[in-house]
């Protein structure tokens, strides 16, 4: 294939901009699905994709459009997610990619996350299309949306299009454009085969499917396959392109061109996502450096509630690490739950929706532990270790000092919610770092603040607070000095791990009496008293009790002497005492997914 005539582009825009419905008008244009069968977010395949709106998986698709000049291009999308979350997703995609569409809500202008994936697509090197979408809307501001694009991102009035992907205008002029302005890929047929792994799936019948752009030379059925980092050597067994919505075998593929390979694999572990791809007896002199591992922010317990599920669970994480090279996990043992694993997550969004992939697609009934991020404490011996879970938090005693996750917040909110955004974010131990008026009635505000007063509901409650208009993004900034206590919830004297979590000194007060508070109304009363307290180290911060079920034992006693009823209740108690002593407090699995929202 002429590679002059190949484009591959991302488009990427901040969450609900209508980036999926313009990747449907695309297909549509393209002829890559019929109309008779188009649906909304096509390439959106997963239904908890389609149920919340979002994109969560990035797609490929490869498309054949014919220009006004009359010339056949091959046009490679990626469609990307929008959420914070899963910027990890975007970052690989946009490097199999040599330009991006950049699409902006005419109604809501310039959101964090655009920003963001600005960044990103400028770090590598990307030639950017900026797309207006939705002006079919009644209440918009085209002047002003345009200012913010001009003002904040740099563009030129003449470079921004005008489109509604809802009713298919603009789309044409966005494909012309990113045949003119999104150059074709670099690479020669003659070199050595150099490819990068971008992305991978597990299919029932084919197994592993592994996504690749070919930056140089070519692959054929014969050629014989050696991935660069982890020096396995593979036979293709199929080799394609992924067109019209579905696997289409093909018997080569050239540099600059983005498709497919299976060769048996089986065993999930075996292929690292960045991988480089040569050939065999060929192999080319240079390598890709890899993607940048993502550092998971939050952890987690996650455990099967039927011990016999544990082998599932292990395989179903093993084949979704796969689809989410951002997902880590390793094994941990919980005196509550038994074997489980350690998760850990790039966000809290991210954690619900691992957790619904895998009781959806694997059939699997979970249990999750209360989120934590990862500190770092510098032990009396000099030691610094890494606690990420309450278990490995050593005693008060042993610890010099610790250390918590910062980050650098950015939001992007209306002029009249500063005040109490502010006024909220001061209270989650947010240090306000500066302001900056995009428009008269926009404002950008950059905090410093703790990682782990973002991961619950920092996000819900900012939306609450601008009505919808705020949004936000955030990075990694550094480990500051904190102290740090391990909260524990106590049943009838023994402690339950899986509701102990590490906090901020000042955060446990008021976060030990909500706890105690959600779990009376939530565990349901026994046979016995259940008695609830919230302790720091000896020191009980908070107690409640759950009263034991009533039972009429002197229902029988209707009449004689107040001994016969006396000796009866005195039996009763001696019951109770005995249950509470030996007896398990049932826990109901809501009361574990409620505390995470406390």
């Amino acid at each position: 294939m002429d590679k002059s005539l190949i484009r591959n582009f991302s488009i990427i825009a901040h969450i609900d901009h209508g980036k999926s419905t313009l990747a449907d008008r695309i297909l549509e244009i393209t002829g890559a699905v019929d109309k008779r069968h188009k649906g909304s977010q096509l390439l959106d395949d997963m239904d908890l994709e389609k149920e919340r709106g979002i994109t969560i998986k990035a797609s490929m698709v490869r498309l054949s459009y014919k220009s006004r000049t009359g010339k056949d291009y091959v046009l490679n999308l990626i469609d990307t997610p929008g959420h914070v979350d899963f910027t990890y997703e975007v970052s690989k995609s946009l490097a199999a990619c040599e330009g991006a569409v950049l699409v902006v809500d005419a109604g809501q202008g310039i959101e964090a996350q655009t920003v963001a994936n600005y960044y990103l697509a400028m770090e590598c090197d990307l030639e950017i299309i900026p797309v207006v979408n939705k002006i079919d809307l009644t209440a918009i501001d085209l002047p002003k949306v345009k200012k913010q694009i001009i003002d904040v991102l740099g563009f030129k009035e003449d470079e921004i299009i005008l489109a509604s992907a809802k009713e298919g205008k603009g789309i044409e002029d966005i494909l012309e454009r990113i045949i003119q302005v999104i150059p074709a890929p670099s690479g020669e047929i003659n070199n050595p085969l150099k490819a990068l792994v971008f992305d991978c799936r597990f299919d029932a019948y084919k197994g592993v499917v592994i996504f690749v752009r070919i930056v140089d030379g070519s692959i054929s059925l014969d050629t014989q396959l050696k991935m660069v980092h982890s020096q396995a050597v593979y036979k293709i067994e199929e080799l394609g392109v992924f067109k019209d919505l579905k696997y289409t075998a093909v018997d080569y593929l050239s540099c600059g061109e983005v498709g497919y390979f299976t060769a048996n694999i089986r065993e999930p572990r075996e292929i690292i996502i960045g991988d480089t791809i040569t050939d065999l007896k060929n192999p080319c002199s240079d390598v890709f450096p890899g993607y940048r591992q993502p550092k998971p922010l939050v952890f987690c317990g996650i455990y099967p509630v039927n011990p016999g599920d544990f082998p599932g669970l292990r395989d179903a994480m093993d084949k979704l690490k796969l689809s989410d090279a951002s997902f880590v996990f390793e094994p941990e043992n919980s005196q509550s739950f038994g074997s489980g694993f350690r998760c850990g997550f790039l966000g809290l969004l991210h954690m619900e929706i691992v957790q619904e992939r895998l009781e959806r697609e694997y059939n699997l009934n979970l249990i999750l532990t209360v989120p934590n991020v990862v500190y770092r404490v510098i032990k009396k011996d000099g030691k610094t270790i890494e606690v990420d879970t309450p278990v490995k938090l050593p005693e008060a005693t042993d610890i010099e000092s610790a250390q918590e996750p910062f980050v650098s917040l950015l939001m992007i909110i209306p002029v009249e919610t500063i005040e109490a955004v502010c006024d909220f974010t001061k209270s989650r131990r947010g240090v306000f770092q500066s302001n900056e008026y995009l428009t008269e009635d926009r404002v950008k505000l950059t905090f410093s603040m703790p990682l782990s007063e973002i991961i619950v509901d920092f996000y819900d409650r900012i939306k609450s607070l601008t009505r919808g208009y705020g949004s936000l993004d955030y990075e990694f900034k550094d480990y500051l000095p904190t102290q740090l206590v391990k909260l524990d919830i106590l049943l009838n004297g023994q402690a339950c791990d899986a509701f102990s979590s590490i906090m901020c000194k000042e955060k446990a007060y008021p976060r030990a009496h909500a706890l105690v508070s959600k779990l009376k109304e939530l565990i349901p009363r026994q046979l016995f008293e259940v008695s609830i307290q919230a302790a720091v180290g000896s020191q009980i911060l908070a107690s409640s009790k759950v009263r034991s079920v009533g039972k009429h034992v002197t229902a029988k006693c209707y009449g004689g002497d107040i001994t016969r009823k006396r000796k009866l209740w005195d039996e009763q108690k001696k019951g109770k005492k005995r249950l509470k002593q030996f007896g398990k407090v049932e826990i109901p699995q809501e009361a574990f997914l409620e505390v995470l929202k406390i």
